[in-house]
């Protein structure tokens, strides 16, 4: 294996993404996955994070997220939303997330560390180069990986900075 990718939560290295059901504790609540936690942090309204917060699963987070935004717009209320998608603020809050995830469940950490070095992708190859796949993810071509991949970076990152710390 010359390098890790995940897709869906019950294949290999599901546990990487933010589909994931590891709970996450943050600012005295918990969150059912880092997805949930990470999409009410693009809002300070606590009404549309509580609304978030509370679907029962990450792809009803999604939808809630998705009419939430419709509803938004509609209304002209858009500056409820105060992080935008994709931007510098939104990468920093991915990494919290991710961050908080490892720190919560030890096990995860572990099984991070025993990637070694090599490269992560969140494989969007099924998704095609539609919204932020291509961001977040990459896209596995013949002539090898296309796309951002941050969240595989992040990941990358905190692997490289956690296992720094190990004696």
């Amino acid at each position: 294996m010359n390098e890790i990718a995940f897709t869906k939560v019950k294949l290999p290295f599901g546990w990487l993404g933010n589909m994931a059901p590891y709970p996450i504790a943050y600012r005295d609540k918990t969150w059912r996955t880092t997805e949930a936690l990470f999409q009410a942090l693009r809002y300070e309204d606590e009404e549309i994070q509580e609304l978030i917060r509370k679907e029962a699963s990450p792809m009803g987070c999604k939808f809630r997220v998705k009419a939430i935004v419709k509803d938004l717009t509609q209304r002209g209320e858009m500056h409820k939303r105060v992080v935008e998608p994709l931007s510098k603020q939104d990468l920093e809050n991915m990494e919290l997330c991710i961050r908080l995830k490892v720190q919560q469940h030890p096990f995860l950490l572990k099984q991070l560390l025993l990637t070694r070095d090599l490269p992560i992708y969140e494989d969007a190859t099924s998704r095609g180069k539609r919204g932020s796949n291509l961001f977040w993810g990459a896209m596995k071509t013949p002539d090898g990986w296309i796309g951002e991949n941050a969240l595989g970076k992040i990941w990358m990152k905190v692997r490289e900075e956690e296992a720094g710390k190990k004696p």
